[in-house]
């Protein structure tokens, strides 16, 4: 699924109007019809209060579409206008008009001599105030309309995007924004529903197809693209009947120091569950036993150093490389960091303390094989790309990175995003239950299991961070947040290819 900006939503307007010969009028008519019908499938006539507040633009023409559907079936709907400008759309003053022919209660107008009107916590409150045209932030007796509205514990629905957040551009003001409980957005969810200092406003939501022209949402690029099971599925490469373990690779898991071996059991172990054929561990010494007890069809091959990597040295061309994980901070680690990346130059995964000695000896960006895949937690993130004002600004950041060094950003959280060059992609799949100790190694280690059975560098990651959050959204169904582990996760990646094709298997607890 694609996300676009309001920029291009608007030029899909225009020309699903030409192309279908259709008026704006025509078009809202679509929209609010929707809104309607999903109002009428949840309520079936009940006589809850539904207050819809209408902004002059066409948003609110919107909400009118919709109260004017909703009083002809018999709902209990009270409208009002909130008056913030002497501007009025056509589209909101056509609809304005035709809500006075179906009742005699015409919509109320507020204005900043109005009191703000008594809602009740049974009452549904609809927010048809402003929408993705938005481009300031809200003040005066406006905004405090929305801070009265949030007071109220009544349920709060939003029509396409709540009041006073932008589709794709960062707020300045988080109290002149709705707080909606749940929001029906049209065509296309909006970036901000997705990012951490947004998604509060927009917690839940449902995507209602108005029919904007298919060639245009086709064909154009979007802002971002969702990953989501019927990406997933075309994603995945089916087995060879005839194949056997050397068709699906010899990955290298380079990780371990002293007191964090688990750190390449685990990966080493997610290499595996995804579907490497074969995986060789390097390590330090002192962690040869363990891995030979923890993941016992690996193979390990050991450091010179006790405690910490200083050379890494195998007897074979590896088909994909995973690093990171756990090494520590040593200068002869860097060193051996310096010699890897110099030697081999296919796409690696590159993760934790890599990252990390990557962000305090800036010569090793040099020397980064083309198209290999970062994946920082957000402190490793800041140390590689330096401090961002907001969740756009670090976006954009991430960005310049990965155009300038060529290189893939997983930057990992909900919607964990893939950033590769100028293009977003956004996972659908995951909860909190794998904000755990070990979760990252075991991404690391499944992106790493990926590129050895040759998928590129890009599916590797998009279909590898789905599958990861696939596998914790399974890992949680069976124990609930607080007790997943990391080794839960690895554990459910079977299952979680068993349910990929599944028609009835729920993805965790997006919208």
């Amino acid at each position: 699924m694609k996300i676009f900006s309001a920029e291009q939503l608007y030029e899909a307007d225009k020309i699903t109007l030409e192309q279908q010969q259709i008026t704006t009028e025509e078009l809202m008519e679509r929209a609010g019809a929707q809104i309607f019908n999903w109002f009428h499938e949840r309520l079936n006539g009940a006589s809850v209060p539904i207050r819809i507040f209408c902004g002059i633009g066409n948003n609110g023409g919107d909400g009118l579409v919709l109260g004017r559907l909703l009083i002809e079936a018999g709902y209990n709907v009270i409208v009002y206008v909130v008056n913030c400008s002497d501007k009025r759309s056509k589209s909101f003053l056509y609809n304005y008009n035709l809500i006075k022919n179906v009742t005699t209660d015409w919509p109320i107008l507020m204005t900043d001599k109005n009191d703000f009107p008594e809602i009740d916590p049974e009452d549904i409150i609809v927010d048809a105030i402003f929408g993705i045209g938005l481009n300031r932030s809200l003040d005066g007796w406006v905004k405090k309309l929305i801070q009265h509205l949030n007071a109220s514990p009544a349920f709060k629905l939003a029509v396409d995007i709540p009041s006073g957040l932008f589709p794709n551009t960062a707020l300045k003001d988080e109290d002149a924004v709705l707080r909606a409980n749940h929001t029906l957005t049209f065509q296309t969810p909006k970036l901000a529903f997705f990012l951490p200092e947004t998604a509060q406003f927009a917690p839940s939501f449902d995507i209602l197809d108005i029919g904007l022209d298919r060639d245009f949402l086709v064909n154009t690029k979007p802002l971002a693209q969702i990953i989501s099971k019927p990406e997933a599925q075309n994603l995945y490469k089916h087995r060879e009947r005839f194949a056997h373990k050397g068709t699906y690779g010899h990955a290298l898991i380079v990780a371990g120091s002293y007191g964090k071996i688990g750190a390449a059991s685990i990966s080493t172990a997610a290499t595996f569950r995804i579907g490497a054929g074969m995986v060789t561990t390097f390590i330090p010494k002192c962690g040869y036993s363990i891995l030979q007890n923890t993941v016992p069809e690996a193979m390990v091959a050991t450091d010179i150093e006790e405690e910490f990597l200083s050379k890494i040295n195998v007897d074979f061309e590896p088909s994909a490389i995973g690093v990171g994980m756990g090494i520590g901070k040593s200068d002869k680690t860097v060193e051996a960091l310096k010699s890897l990346f110099k030697n081999y130059k296919s796409p690696m995964v590159i993760d934790a303390d890599a990252i990390n000695l990557i962000s305090e000896n800036k010569e090793l960006l040099k020397l980064l094989p083309k198209n290999s895949i970062l994946t920082p937690h957000l402190g490793e993130l800041q140390r590689l790309v330096g401090k961002w004002k907001d969740d756009y600004d670090k976006i954009e950041k991430v960005k310049e990175f990965s155009i300038k060094h060529e290189v893939l950003v997983v930057i990992k959280g909900a919607y964990s995003i893939t950033i590769f060059g100028d293009t977003l992609y956004l996972n659908s799949s995951g909860n909190p239950g794998m904000a755990t100790a070990g979760s990252g190694d075991s991404l690391s280690g499944v992106i790493t299991g990926l590129l050895s059975q040759g998928y590129d560098p890009l599916t590797s990651c998009v279909f590898g961070v789905y599958m990861h959050g696939f596998a914790g959204d399974l890992a949680v169904n069976q124990m609930g947040y607080e007790a997943v582990m990391a080794n839960d996760i690895i554990n459910n990646i079977g299952e979680a290819y068993m349910m990929l094709f599944a028609k009835d298997q729920s993805e965790g607890e997006n919208n």
